[in-house]
This record gives structure tokens, C-alpha cells and sequence, in this order.
């Protein structure tokens, strides 16, 4: 029995882990019986089939955009349906604005197959490493409050198998199933084909600024965000400093210059020196500090190459194709930096941006109360911690819905605390003053209105954070979730955590 379940789990055996993009020792699952691999609509359709007879659960994985367990449940009779072969674009109308996409196509497929035909997907922008299915199910997004940056935004029709094996196609309108569909966390089928809007290929221009923290702290957040085309802080808590990023539109031929952002890439030289000092850093907030030291002045230089020539850009403002500058990918000659072994943690949430100095100002004051104990926290990844904001945007659950019980005003957007740290690959593998991090989620999640990012967030936020969600819009969206998977085929630990499932 066990040999005949290790060939039909190929390429893995009953029991294994289903890794993050980190790899070994980050499992998105912890037990899976078999993970699939189709090529077609048809065969991710069948596999689906195969499971429901065999009385297994399903879970789809694009390129594995995960940090913690929370992608499946906890029961090891489940199929991960990997959707990265099933990759057709097709169906490009340049007139009418929209192309069809299946279930596999990352961004950075789009992309450079849009590029090459004089178009783009505006600003519904994201990492280059995932799908775009995988966005919609999680509700990913640019960072802009300008415009639409939402990748669901972008979507005007999908195509979903539902958990009676059903293809259900969904044309967008203001029906609780389209609301739900938007942010759906995988819970209600797998997305397969998508009809997504595109926009003629622009260029645009990247500037960034060095300020203090009073700077932001004490400044017009919404008013240096909002102007802009997507604009975000990378914040050092060390330094005391925040980088100011801002990107917008400009004439195509306005410069030749074409900029490609470098977004998670590093040398081997560059991977083992950080490594090094990181590593210390479990022990000697000074290596921290040294470490927090050298990024914040590789970051002050543009982190751009010229595509053309494959050439460091030196000054700001950079220009360049809107995709190439506004998110980018890997130097041809460089990795990310997992693949180096430079893994991490993470917190992400979401509060409203008329909220935005205070809850940076909390943060700021619980950095401080460390070093009043003597403990300097610094930050311990790349670009410091991420600020991001995010355009309102309704549906069921989402980080940047509105209309919700908590009485907050998210009219006017949301701004994202995205908090990446270095996981140390040595001792325990805990962080520097490892209880602060404890602390500081949970000061913020009590404090203020918040929204967890769905892939970002361990067990024990999302059961911390599930206070703040709308009780009505849960309601809602498990009324869908029972419609399309009545029996809880594509059931996960976060579904579970939130209660659409009780």
C-alpha cells in the first residue's frame, strides 16, 4: 500500500512537507500525499476529479509565494495542484484592452509577452516570481492610492473549478460571488483562466529621497504617497531614517534610458557577507547594526541597472519600460537571495491610511522601549522594512475593503506594514531579543484596525488579527465558500482560523 502511494505521490512520498519558495525546513504544508503537476485546463480539471473520488482534499500552488504553514490544513491526504505548467496567454486584443491568461502565468510571463506587443498591465503590478491567479486568491496588490493596483482590479472575467469539480465562469459585477472570488484565498476553487485589461507599454521615472523619521512620522503621509503614480518608505529603525520612493508617468520618449529594478537578487560575495553578519547578529546587536548600516547605503544608490547594457545606474531619477522599473526581477548574473540561503520571517497588516502616523509613530515607540532595556532592534533585511499603501478596493477580504464594522475610515486607502526579518541558519534559529517581535505584533494588532496580509502572517497572528475582521463580510463569504465547495475540498488553515468553516 505504501509503495503504491509513493508512486502516485511522485515526486515526493506520503508525508513530506510542501515547501515555500524558501525550500527545505519552510513548509507551506506540512503533510501532503501527492503533489501534480498538469499542463492543461483540462488535466488540473481531472486531477480535481480524481481527488474528490479518492476523498482527498486540494489545495492549487503557483510558485509557492508562502512564509509559514498556513496553505493547506492539517490533514495529509491532500493534493497540491501545482498550476506553474499551465501557462497559455492568449486571446490579446489591443483595441478592447484585454488578453486571456490561464492559471500559471506569473507577472513577469505577462509581462514581457505584453511588452513585446506595445502593452502592460498598468499598475495591477507585482512580484515577478508569482502567478497571477495566486495574487486574485490572496489579494495582492502594488503600492499606490492613485490607482487601481489590486491585481483582482485588473480581472473582468475567471473561470474557477469549483469543489464539485465543476468549471464556474464568473463575469465581474457587485454579486457577493464576484466579492468573494476577488480575495478568495483559494477556498472557493481554483482559478484557471482569467480575461485581464491591459493598457499601451508607458514609461515612467523612479526618484527616491532620504528623510528623517520626524520627516514621516510627524509629516503628510497620505500627501507624499497619494500624488504619485505608486510610491512607498523603506524604513530603518536603526538608522532613524526612511528611503522615500515615488514612480510616475512620462513620455516615451522623453529619455532612452531604460531602467531595470534589481527587486531580490544578490551576488554569492554579497549573500555570504550579510549571511555572516546577520548570523552574529542572533547574538551582537552590533552586527545588526553594521549590517543595517551597509544596506541602508547600498540602498541611498539606485538599485537599477540599464537593461540594455546590463550597466549599474548610478543617479536618480531612473526612467525606463513601466515594468522593468517598477518592479523588475534578477540580474542576469545574480540569484534571490533564498537560493543563497538568506531566508526569513515576516508580518504584514493593514491599517487605514488616516491611521498612518500613528501607527508608525507606535512602532517607532516600541523600537524604543527596547533600547530602553538596552536592546537596539534594528532592521535585518535588504531594503529595511517595507511601507506600502494600497487604493480602496470593495469586496469580502481584502486589506483595502471598506464599509466594515470596525468603524475605521479606509476610504482613502491603507497603508501596509510589511515587516520582512532574517531567520538565522544557526542555533536555534531564533532572532535577535526574540520575544520583542511577539510584543510588537500584538500591540499593534489590539490597538489599532488591522487586516493580515494571507501569505505573510503566522498561525498565531491571523488568530490574533481575525478580531478586526468584518463579522458581516466573513458571513458572506462563507455563505459562497458553501455554494462553491459545499463539502470543503479546498479547505486551509487560515479558512479554518477565520471561521468559514463552522
Amino acid at each position: 500500500m505504501r509503495l503504491a502511494l509513493s508512486l502516485f505521490a511522485l515526486p515526493l512520498v506520503v508525508g513530506e512537507p510542501y515547501n515555500t519558495f524558501d525550500g527545505p525546513g519552510f513548509p507551506a504544508c506540512n503533510e501532503v500525499a501527492a503533489v501534480k503537476t498538469p499542463e492543461t485546463v483540462d488535466e488540473i480539471q481531472s486531477l480535481i476529479h480524481d481527488a474528490i473520488d479518492a476523498g482527498q482534499q486540494v489545495r492549487a500552488s503557483g510558485k509557492a509565494h508562502m512564509w509559514y504553514d498556513t496553505m493547506c490544513s492539517d490533514d495529509p491526504n491532500t493534493v497540491i495542484i501545482q498550476t506553474e505548467n499551465v501557462n497559455k496567454i492568449y486571446d490579446l486584443d489591443l483595441d478592447a484592452g484585454t488578453v486571456i491568461i490561464e492559471a500559471g502565468v506569473t507577472f513577469l510571463q505577462l509581462a514581457d509577452y505584453l511588452h513585446e506587443r506595445g502593452a502592460s498591465a498598468g499598475y495591477t503590478l507585482v512580484n515577478w516570481n508569482i502567478t497571477l491567479a495566486g495574487c486574485v486568491a490572496m489579494g495582492a496588490h502594488r503600492s499606490s492610492i492613485r490607482e487601481d493596483s489590486m491585481v483582482a482590479s485588473g480581472v473582468l472575467s475567471l473561470d474557477i473549478i469549483d469543489g464539485n469539480g465543476e468549471l464556474r465562469h464568473l463575469e465581474r459585477d457587485d454579486s457577493d460571488e464576484w466579492l468573494a472570488a476577488s480575495t478568495s484565498l483559494g477556498l472557493l476553487g481554483v482559478i484557471v483562466r482569467m480575461k485581464f485589461k491591459i493598457y499601451p507599454d508607458f514609461k515612467v521615472y523612479a526618484d527616491q529621497k532620504t528623510l528623517d523619521d520626524d520627516e514621516v512620522l510627524d509629516g503628510d503621509i497620505y500627501g507624499m504617497i497619494a500624488p504619485y503614480a505608486t510610491a512607498n518608505f523603506w524604513w530603518w529603525p536603526y538608522k532613524r531614517k526612511f528611503h522615500w520612493r515615488y514612480y510616475d508617468v512620462v513620455d516615451n520618449d522623453i529619455n532612452e534610458q531604460q531602467g531595470f529594478q534589481n527587486t531580490f537578487s544578490v551576488t554569492p560575495l554579497e549573500a555570504s557577507a550579510i549571511k555572516a553578519l546577520w548570523n552574529s547578529g542572533k547574538y551582537l546587536a552590533t552586527s545588526n547594526m553594521l549590517a543595517e548600516e551597509i544596506l541602508f547605503g547600498q540602498w541611498e544608490s539606485p538599485n537599477f541597472r540599464e537593461k540594455t547594457t546590463n550597466k549599474d545606474i548610478s543617479e536618480w531619477p531612473v526612467y525606463g519600460w513601466n515594468y522593468d522599473v517598477l518592479i523588475g526581477g534578477l540580474y542576469p548574473d545574480q540569484k534571490p537571495v533564498w537560493e543563497h540561503g538568506l531566508n526569513g520571517d515576516t508580518l504584514e497588516l493593514a491599517f487605514p491610511v488616516t491611521q498612518a502616523n500613528a501607527v508608525l509613530k507606535r512602532a517607532r515607540e516600541l523600537f524604543d522601549d527596547e533600547l530602553k532595556k538596552g536592546l537596539v532592534m534594528t532592521s535585518t533585511y535588504r531594503s529595511g522594512i517595507n511601507i506600502k499603501f494600497g487604493r480602496p478596493y470593495f469586496d469580502l477580504l481584502g486589506q483595502v475593503t471598506y464599509n466594515t464594522s470596525d468603524g475605521a475610515d479606509w476610504t482613502k486607502g491603507a497603508i501596509m506594514f510589511d515587516f520582512p526579518s532574517y531567520k538565522p541558519s544557526v542555533g536555534d534559529g531564533s532572532r535577535f531579543n526574540e520575544p520583542f517581535y511577539e510584543t510588537f505584533v500584538k500591540a499593534l494588532v489590539k490597538e489599532f484596525p488591522c487586516r493580515p496580509h494571507w501569505t505573510k502572517n503566522t498561525r498565531e497572528v491571523f488568530e490574533l488579527a481575525k478580531i478586526n475582521l468584518d463579522k458581516d463580510h466573513l458571513a458572506r463569504f462563507k455563505a459562497v465558500r458553501e455554494k462553491f465547495d459545499p463539502k470543503g475540498l479546498y479547505r486551509s488553515v487560515v479558512g479554518e482560523i477565520i471561521g468559514v468553516y463552522d
